[in-house]
C-alpha cells in the first residue's frame, strides 16, 4: 500500500486577514479542520504541520499533528510555498523515512470534503507528477478579462480570437486551494509545479472558497451554514 503522508502550512504572519489559521470557523479553528479532515482520510500515514508560530504549534500539537518548525526565512509574505514543501518533505523523509505522496490540505479551503480529496489522491498516477483542484471560472481572458497600461487603457488579457460572448471562449477554471497531490521526488526536484505533468480534479464551488480576506470568511461561515443543513451523503459533482 502506497504511504500517503498530509502536510498544512501555516506561517503566523498573515496581513490579508490576521491570525487566519487559527480562526475559529463554526467553533474550530481553520487549522484543526485540515487536521480533522487528514486524519479522517483512512489512506494517510501521519499529518504534519509546519509552521514557524508557537501558538499554531500548540493549536496543531493538541489535534494530533505533528510540527515541522519552519525557519524564518521560509515564513515571509514573499517566500514561495514551494520552498516549504520541500524542507518539509526533507524533514520527514530524514526522521520517518520515504514516502509515496505528499498531500498539501491548505487551512484556506476548509469547506472541502473527503471526497474531493481522495478524487485528488487516485489521480496521481505514473503520468501525473501533480494533481490540483479547480472550479469552473466565470470569467475568461479571452472575453471579459483585462489588463490596464500606464495611460490608462485597457485590452483583454488575450486578444487572441474575436469572441463575441464568454460561452464563445475555451472553458477556464479557477485553480483553488482544496487539496495538492505531488510526489515527493518531483517536489524535490523541481522548481514550482509547472516544471511538471500538472493534472487538474474540478470541485463544485461552494467547497472551493480560498479564504484571504475578512470578507471571504464571512462568505465561509454563511456557506458553512448552507452546507451544513444538507443530507451528509451530499455531493455534486
Amino acid at each position: 500500500m502506497k504511504i500517503v503522508n498530509a502536510f498544512i502550512f501555516a506561517r503566523g504572519g498573515s496581513k490579508g486577514l490576521p491570525g487566519k489559521n487559527i480562526l475559529p470557523l463554526g467553533g474550530v479553528p481553520l487549522i484543526t479542520r485540515s487536521i480533522q479532515l487528514a486524519q479522517d482520510l483512512k489512506c494517510v500515514k501521519n499529518t504534519f504541520v509546519s509552521t514557524d508560530c508557537p501558538q499554531i504549534a500548540d493549536i496543531a500539537s493538541s489535534s494530533g499533528a505533528e510540527i515541522i518548525m519552519r525557519p524564518a526565512d521560509l515564513a515571509t509574505d514573499t517566500s514561495p510555498e514551494w520552498l516549504s514543501w520541500q524542507h518539509a518533505i526533507k524533514q520527514v523523509q530524514n526522521s520517518h523515512g520515504d514516502f509515496d505522496s505528499f498531500l498539501s490540505l491548505p487551512t484556506t479551503s476548509p469547506l472541502r470534503s473527503i471526497r474531493d480529496v481522495e478524487k485528488c489522491i487516485n489521480s496521481l498516477n505514473n503520468g501525473v507528477d501533480i494533481c490540483i483542484t479547480m472550479t469552473p471560472s466565470r470569467r475568461s481572458p479571452w472575453f471579459n478579462m483585462v489588463t490596464q497600461s500606464q495611460t490608462g487603457f485597457v485590452d483583454l488579457v488575450s486578444g487572441e480570437g474575436n469572441v463575441a460572448c464568454r460561452q464563445q471562449s475555451k472553458v477556464c477554471y479557477d485553480m483553488t486551494t482544496v487539496a495538492y497531490v505531488a510526489r515527493p521526488d518531483f517536489v524535490l526536484n523541481s522548481s514550482k509545479m509547472w516544471d511538471g505533468k500538472v493534472y487538474g480534479v474540478e470541485v463544485p464551488a461552494e467547497r472551493a472558497i480560498d479564504i484571504d480576506t475578512p470578507l471571504d470568511f464571512e462568505f465561509a461561515e454563511f456557506l458553512l451554514s448552507k452546507l451544513t443543513r444538507l443530507p451528509q451523503n451530499y455531493e455534486s459533482i
